[in-house]
């Protein structure tokens, strides 16, 4: 039932625990954020996508909302201990596991239709690479969901949960950043990279609390895991941002098509 983290993290020093608070800006009690959809020839500024294009914009659209959502709503259910809102979160990663397979159909579907100008080429190659990352990103967050319906919620330490809470937020805040380079079509988002380096730090200190604790082992070995969860989470975040294809490199590809 119990796993091992698969990372060997090194001491580090005595870190302040970071505050504990509900009225965090990412907090699930908050109305999902939506992201509407802009046309795939308005993003790329380009007129030639065609209408199947647009609709795998949409879901992907879609996959990026349906992360960023299960990352906030796992973390407010293991910090809160909300069961039946875990279960629905679990649930939940089946329609992400959908889309991803109706996402692959899609593209498949348009590059064997033929008739591709470079800029969708490009545009169709940059989406595949990120399914995978996206429906990996829904079963992390499932798997947090997934431990907030244990009795694990019961026996965090006060500490413990202000590095969760913190680790929380900052994958939510990267996760927005993600989506919004996607529907922006804008690549290169340094802030995320500095938001990477902050979860990175947090989590080498959360093992190193767990390390001085006195938390039993299985539930150390719990949270340890929960800490990796969240720091490939903003790795998966950060991949995805760089993936995205920017106006520019559209217009390149199609000036030497």
């Amino acid at each position: 039932m119990f796993g091992s983290s698969d990372r060997d993290d090194t001491d580090a020093t005595e870190p302040a625990a970071p505050a504990v608070g509900p009225n965090s800006p990412e907090s699930s009690d908050q109305a999902p954020r939506e992201l509407t959809p802009r046309p795939i020839a308005e993003v790329a500024d380009t007129p030639g996508y065609s209408a199947v294009a647009e609709q795998i914009h949409r879901r992907m659209i879609q996959m990026f909302a349906i992360v960023e959502e299960a990352v906030a709503g796992a973390t407010d259910a293991l910090l809160t201990g909300d069961r039946e809102r875990a279960r629905a979160l679990v649930a939940s990663d089946a329609a992400l596991d959908e889309l991803y397979v109706e996402l692959q159909r899609l593209v498949h579907d348009r590059v064997v239709a033929g008739g591709l100008d470079a800029d969708e080429t490009t545009w169709l190659l940059a989406a595949l690479s990120m399914l995978p990352e996206l429906e990996r990103s829904g079963d992390l967050a499932e798997h947090v969901a997934q431990r907030a319906m244990r009795n694990l919620p019961g026996e965090i330490p006060a500490r413990i949960r202000g590095y969760i809470e913190r680790m929380g937020e900052i994958a939510c805040s990267m996760w927005r950043m993600a989506a919004d380079a996607y529907a922006e079509h804008m690549a290169g988002a340094e802030h995320i990279d500095l938001l990477d380096d902050e979860l990175d730090d947090l989590h080498v200190q959360f093992i190193a609390e767990l390390v001085r604790g006195s938390v039993p082992v299985q539930v150390a070995v719990e949270l340890a895991l929960i800490g990796r969860f969240y720091e490939r989470l903003g790795d998966h975040a950060v991949n995805l941002t760089r993936r995205v294809p920017r106006r520019a490199d559209i217009r390149t590809s199609a000036a030497g098509a």
